[in-house]
């Protein structure tokens, strides 16, 4: 694009603009001085002629006298704060403008429209360019504003496509001045837009650089980009200023809510047509032949549902085919209730009324019994259960406009799915039977998160099929959510063998929620016993360790706040003591306080070691402040189900999970993570239970349910970018020698050399830049790893050399984003788990690390009374015996994976007994024992003995050769590879045939049976790959 400039960006912004009935004004034309003048000078900013003549026509009862005094008073809202004026602005805009007048000797009182929302052609759309506006102290020239009816309602900046020194993020700047220079301009703005040419981003008057968004869509919601990937600008002007659309998205889409500061949200373009999807349908599905299933809208968690709630509610209560609906939001927590409810408690001007919220069953009753038409009502899907002596919930209306709205609907309460109590024999409903008795003629609707099981049956049935889907890379791609990261930390356990619980059972029973279980049945569950074995003392004080070592190890690069999840309160208080044992200077007893505190729901009949940790709701909501501000000194909060739904604090950044979860709750829980904030180039999981197959399956359900991205990546996956970027800098520089930058004094010397290799390449600035971007952003996701702190110090280099780059282009502080170039997609979308292994590999053994695979040891495994337990421990000590031991060693690692594998089938077949399945795999750790001592007996190192075991694999050679020819040939391929290979060389061709020939001659000279000859080349290969790096730097 170097053959175009500003100008012709905004001259082309402005035919677009003319194309979708907008008329053209040239700002200097209409100045005071202008050819045509439309303003009496440089401080106003609305267009009084057409605000007149808008107010006349929209309002042609009204005497003109009155229009005269509306006008003053409009333009002049006298309200301090740009946002306070700018709310008031959007309430007159909206609900009208409301003034007296006298009719005759009558006063009346009317609502001016100012914008008539039902028409669109009885508004003057209108763009202007070149506006010059005088504020205070600067004069100042926006590129464009468009105009509705005289109102400056959107202002665009743009920057030079071909300026490599300017981007997206100059014009954001821009606009940041504007408002501090030229605050008229902006008390009735709707929209923000900043464009490059390349790219283009729309938001409002308080959002940061991380809430301004792409516009992706014209017409339908699933044709994404249609213009094409970098026309985003035309697409968002073609899209969101579409007069119909404008009109609806300010009428219906614009928020404003109040948490010691006013902040104004706008929807994004997902939220927009989710919403308007969804009314389609509930209208549908309430109509007299309707099915009342209004379907369900599918957002990935950080999406912003409770901004898509509102909207909904707004367009819902307005609309004339429902008549006056009433409208009922369900959850099923406390908690997330009181969220929810506190969005919509501050959006009363969107609304048009305020939302009441049912405080108990009675109340609900009281809310809902025979109500007339109207209101909004929130309410936690307890409240509809039946009380004792009720056979069923009473019906409380039966009207046909009444609107049920779930939360997380897929949640196991919400099911219809009848269970007989063992005590009683009674049979019992999910309480979305007291629901629908209630309502019986209600439409139901539900916003979730994550996808609904395709075995959610029950769910479908009520609400119906997905009306709107914006799945995890959609939400990533458009940043409205950072990518989640999962990196194992199991703790191994050291317990006594009268303390292991029975865990044989099913693992649904383990990972249930613990919720739905009723008390006393959790005392004697399996979820109890687990309880005792993850809250063991020695086990606990093993994760404080680790926890505050890799908390502080990962602030270092990404800072942040962390969320600790554990399986009880008690886990909660005790793990709490064990930190602040090793971190006392953490601990404050005033919740105002202090760097961590635990956050909890408190009983009267709490232990005194719980006490200390109560507290009332009015402080909980201080302490989510408090979290919520990243300049707060609270950094770490340790809950049990706390804030693990409708939590929103953008500066978390860790969770560290030791508490069994799966499926929707699971997905939930660490999508707190993912929310935008400054520069996080993602959230961080760490797990200390293993949850890894629970996480699978939730990612086999998402992607069942037509879901793209992934619940989470390996942090391994950020290791592999980060080696692959630091190879490719060291590419860039060669032949510069600068591994020796730490030595005193070298660092600066380096430098200058390294810039100057760099510049002397094609394109290598931005290379290297972009590079080091990635290789940056690689690391602060996996810094708290001992394998990637091997590479801190030549991060740090790396980033010193780039920095004069960065200098050398821009003037002033980098933005969040696109500082150069535009970062592309950073990792892979494949969830690789592998090496994850249950926290439960100890069962209470006696001295479990003393040879872990002694006939002593073996013996006590095989004498466990509970044989399934025994089974899992054995096969997952071999896994890992298996992966440490042969780790590089492809035979035999392919060996044992198989004899394994045939043994569990069986296993799991039930072609055998678990007995039998022991004994089987006893025998298996004992021949494993054996080829490792074997290794030793022939004096072979690991390397070595990983080509003997490929050389063996051929059963001619097993007869014809004796054992020590065939270690001797190990040990010679062993050196020829070392000899003779280096970097990388399993990619360079001509090395790989060098080394085919030479392992061929070495097979004949020592008369290697031929049969197998080709196979064992092709072998031996595979295994010296496999051992890679390692054996070339040995």
């Amino acid at each position: 694009m170097s053959f175009i400039n500003e100008e012709d960006l905004e001259n082309f912004s402005i035919e677009w603009f003319k194309e979708i009935g907008y008329a053209y004004k040239h700002g200097p034309d209409i100045a005071p001085d202008g050819k045509s003048p439309e303003r009496d000078d440089l401080r106003q900013v609305f267009l009084i002629s057409d605000l007149k003549s808008a107010l006349i026509r929209l309002n042609p009862e009204v005497p003109s006298q009155t229009i005269e005094s509306a006008i003053l008073q409009i333009t002049n809202t006298n309200i301090p704060g740009l946002v306070s004026s700018n709310r008031q602005f959007h309430q007159w805009i909206t609900t009208g403008f409301l003034i007296s007048y006298l009719n005759g000797d009558e006063e009346r009182s009317i609502r001016l429209k100012i914008i008539d929302f039902e028409e669109p052609s009885d508004n003057d759309f209108l763009v202007v360019n070149q506006l010059k506006v005088a504020g205070p102290e600067y004069n100042r020239i926006p590129d464009i504003v468009a105009y509705i009816n005289g109102i400056p309602i959107a202002v665009i900046e743009l920057k030079n496509p071909a300026d490599e020194k300017t981007d997206i993020w100059d014009a954001y700047n821009q606009l940041q001045t504007y408002k501090d220079n030229i605050p008229d301009l902006f008390t009735s703005n709707v929209l923000l837009v900043i464009s490059d040419g390349t790219y283009a981003k729309v938001g409002s008057i308080s959002a940061n650089e991380e809430r301004f968004q792409r516009w992706r869509v014209i017409e339908k919601e699933k044709n994404l980009d249609p213009l094409g990937q970098f026309r985003e600008l035309e697409t968002l002007v073609r899209g969101l200023f579409d007069q119909k659309r404008l009109l609806d998205f300010i009428r219906s889409f614009c928020l404003f809510e109040e948490d010691g500061n006013i902040i104004k949200k706008i929807a994004a373009y997902h939220q927009f047509y989710a919403v308007n999807n969804a009314i389609e349908r509930i209208i549908e599905a309430s109509s007299p032949r309707g099915d009342r299933r209004g379907g369900v809208v599918w957002h990935t968690q950080g999406a912003g549902k409770s901004i898509e709630m509102a909207c909904l509610a707004g367009k819902l209560l307005t609309d004339e085919r429902l008549q006056n609906p009433t409208l009922i939001f369900v959850t099923d927590r406390n908690d997330l209730d009181g969220q929810l409810f506190g969005v919509f408690a501050g959006s009363e001007g969107l609304l048009g009324e305020s939302p009441k919220q049912a405080e108990t069953k009675d109340d609900l009753r009281k809310l809902l019994d025979n109500i007339p038409s109207g209101g909004i009502i929130f309410t936690t899907i307890q409240k509809f259960a039946k009380k004792k002596e009720e056979d069923k919930f009473p019906q409380l209306t039966s009207r046909e406009n009444i609107i049920v709205i779930c939360d997380e609907a897929h949640r196991s309460q919400y099911g219809f799915k009848a269970r007989i109590d063992s005590k009683t024999g009674e049979i019992k409903y999910g309480l979305a039977r007291g629901l629908r008795d209630a309502l019986p003629n209600a439409t139901f609707l539900a916003f979730t998160g994550t996808p609904i099981s395709f075995a959610d049956k029950n769910t479908q049935s009520v609400f119906g099929h997905y009306i709107s889907i914006y799945d995890i890379q959609q939400a990533v791609e458009d940043k409205a959510t950072v990518p989640i990261y999962y990196e194992s930390r199991q703790a191994k356990l050291e317990l006594k063998k009268d303390a292991i619980p029975i865990i044989d059972s099913r693992e649904e029973e383990i990972f249930a929620n613990e919720d739905e279980l009723p008390e006393n049945y959790k005392k004697k569950s399996k979820w109890a016993a687990l309880e005792k074995l993850v809250g063991s003392p020695p086990r606990l004080k093993q994760i404080a360790q680790d926890l505050i070592k890799h908390y502080e190890k990962r602030c270092e690069i990404q800072p942040g706040k962390a969320l600790v999840v554990g399986m009880s309160r008690e886990i909660c208080a005790s793990l709490y003591k064990e930190i602040i044992a090793i971190k006392p200077e953490w601990e404050d007893s005033s919740h105002m306080r202090g760097s961590i505190k635990v956050v909890m729901t408190a009983k009267a009949s709490d232990k005194f070691e719980l006490q200390k940790h109560n507290t009332n709701k009015e402080q909980r909501d201080d302490l989510a402040k408090r979290f919520k501000d990243p300049n707060d000194p609270l950094k770490i909060v340790l809950v049990r189900n706390m804030w693990l739904t409708g939590f929103d604090a953008p500066c978390l950044a860790t969770m560290y999970i030791d508490k069994p979860m799966k499926g929707a709750n699971l997905a939930q829980a660490i999508a707190r993570v993912n929310r935008v904030f400054k520069d996080k180039p993602g959230g961080l999981i760490v797990d200390y239970i293993g949850f890894s197959p629970q996480l699978k399956e939730a990612l086999a359900t998402y992607t069942g349910d037509r879901g793209r991205g992934e619940p989470a990546l390996d942090i391994e996956e950020a290791l592999l970018i980060l080696r692959e970027q630091i190879q490719i800098a060291y590419d860039l520089l060669f032949p510069v020698e600068w591994e020796n930058f730490s030595e005193k004094g070298k660092a600066f010397a380096l430098i200058p050399i390294c810039l100057e290799k760099i510049l002397s390449i094609e394109n290598g600035k931005q290379r290297f830049c972009d590079t080091v971007l990635r290789m940056t952003k690689a690391f602060s996701l996996c810094s708290s790893t001992d394998e990637a702190n091997q590479f801190a110090e030549k991060v740090a280099f790396l980033n010193a050399v780039r920095a004069p780059l960065i200098k050398d282009s821009r003037s002033g502080g980098a933005p969040t984003e696109g500082v150069d170039y535009k970062l592309q997609q950073l990792l892979s979308e494949s969830l690789v788990a592998q090496g994850v292994t249950d926290i439960f590999k100890v069962a209470g053994l006696k001295n479990p690390d003393i040879s872990i695979l002694s006939n002593a040891f073996l013996e006590e495994v095989y004498k466990i009374p509970q044989k399934n337990l025994a089974v899992e421990l054995l096969q997952k000590l071999i896994k890992d015996e298996v992966k440490s031991k042969f780790r590089t060693n492809v035979v035999k690692q392919k060996r044992f994976s198989e004899m394994l594998k045939a043994t569990l089938n069986k296993y799991e077949n039930r072609a055998i007994e678990a007995a039998q399945v022991i004994e089987e795999l006893i025998e298996m750790a004992k021949k494993f024992r054996e080829d490792l001592e074997k290794g030793i007996s022939l004096g072979l190192s690991s390397a070595e003995r990983s080509f003997y075991d490929a050389l063996a694999e051929n059963p001619s050679a097993q007869k014809l050769m004796e054992e020590k020819v065939l270690a001797n040939m190990a040990k010679e391929l062993a050196e020829i590879i070392r000899r003779d290979a280096n970097i990388d060389w399993q990619y360079k061709d001509n090395v790989r045939a060098k080394l085919r020939i030479k392992i061929k001659t070495l097979l004949k000279r020592y008369k290697y049976p031929p049969d197998e000859q080709v196979t064992a080349v092709e072998t031996v290969l595979q295994q010296a790959e496999t051992l890679g790096e390692e054996l070339v730097a040995s």
